[in-house]
């Protein structure tokens, strides 16, 4: 939960702005998006691999 409190002279942009960061910095919108629709357990474990074997790669080239 996002929580952005005013200060005494703060202007609604740069309260806006904090409140954007923070959604952000928590990643509500992500989490909104992977909730959206139901995946499949095989799905979601045939992503996660894919994710893992990518991380693995980058890794990799990284020590070369």
């Amino acid at each position: 939960m996002v929580i952005v409190t005013k200060k005494k002279g703060e202007s609604k942009d740069s309260l806006f702005r904090k409140f954007s960061r923070a959604f952000i910095d928590e990643d509500i919108a992500l989490t909104l998006k992977k909730r959206q629709f139901y995946k499949k357990p095989s799905l979601k474990r045939k992503e996660e691999e894919k994710e893992r074997m990518a991380r693995r790669r980058t890794r990799r080239y990284r020590k070369i």
